[in-house]
């Protein structure tokens, strides 16, 4: 089973009081979903993950399930460097009827590849929704090998990955070595096309809360054969894609966000607001983004 081409990788909407803010999160939900957004991600890095609780997230899970009403798949984010805790959390997000949920690899205690392997397994294998293997090394500190991908893609359940790893190399080993079913998901907005060309899926997006119709317009080109399209488009989004992790994640996105007026309030600490200077920035590339 796979969720789509273009999966976003949701912020999550809180009020001026830094609370989850339900009423928003419909809107940011109608919202993607009127712009390319083919699947929902949701609390994952993106969503602020690490400063929600577990009732937050349960609650973050349902509303946004409601708000979706069956329109797009939605994936939960359940996924910690806690085992136990991470099968509580699925087994609860399971029985709210998410369609898949989404597992980072353990961050902060460094298991090595066989302590990987054992833990997704032991979390997939507690439930019967599907799975998304998430490898980014980048905050994790450590890598979801290739080896340790086609050895988890024997799970029954286990159905997809989010390869954030950069490594191009490693990406088209999963792909060549994984069954055709087994879908590998770009986790990074500039390495959409490069993965596609090799083989993969499609992509879970940041930049898809403020530049979705143009994200699903390249990667339809390159899917119908437009090569060259496809091509131009990549070009054509690459400033704006690193201009939304010009500073910690979500923090651009959700400025950019409220400047267009689709209201997703703040980040929470220990995230911080954009400077002023880093502010003007980011609108001065989106500006030059929309006038092309």
């Amino acid at each position: 089973m796979v969720f789509g081409r273009l999966l976003t990788a949701m912020v999550t909407p809180f009020d001026e009081n830094g609370k989850i803010d339900s009423g928003r999160t419909k809107k940011l939900v109608d919202y993607l979903i009127a712009h390319g957004t083919e699947g929902l991600v949701v609390a994952g890095t993106t969503g602020e993950s690490p400063t929600l609780s577990h009732e937050e997230k349960l609650t973050l899970f349902s509303e946004v399930m409601e708000a979706s009403a069956g329109r797009v798949p939605v994936i939960a984010g359940t996924g910690s460097n806690n085992t136990q805790a991470t099968i509580e959390l699925t087994k609860e997000a399971e029985k709210l009827g998410v369609d898949g949920v989404m597992l980072v690899a353990p961050y902060y205690n460094k298991p090595n590849q066989e302590g990987l392997y054992r833990h997704f397994k032991a979390i997939a294998e507690s439930v019967h929704v599907p799975v998304m293997i998430y490898n980014i090394p980048s905050r994790s500190v450590v890598n979801v090998t290739a080896d340790t991908i086609v050895k988890l893609a024997e799970i029954e359940n286990i159905v997809c990955v989010k390869e954030a790893s950069g490594n191009l190399d490693q990406i088209a080993e999963i792909i060549e070595r994984t069954p055709d079913e087994f879908a590998l998901y770009s986790g990074d907005d500039g390495m959409t096309l490069p993965v596609l060309s090799i083989g993969g899926h499609g992509v879970i997006s940041v930049a898809s809360h403020v530049v979705g119709d143009d994200m699903a317009k390249m990667i339809y080109a390159f899917l119908n054969g437009n090569m060259k399209e496809a091509a131009e488009l990549h070009r054509y989004l690459l400033p704006i894609m690193r201009q939304l992790f010009s500073a910690p994640s979500p923090v651009p996105t959700k400025t950019l966000l409220n400047k267009l007026g689709v209201s997703v309030g703040e980040v929470r600490l220990p995230m911080v607001p954009l400077t002023s200077a880093e502010k003007s920035e980011l609108e001065r590339v989106f500006l030059k983004y929309q006038k092309n």
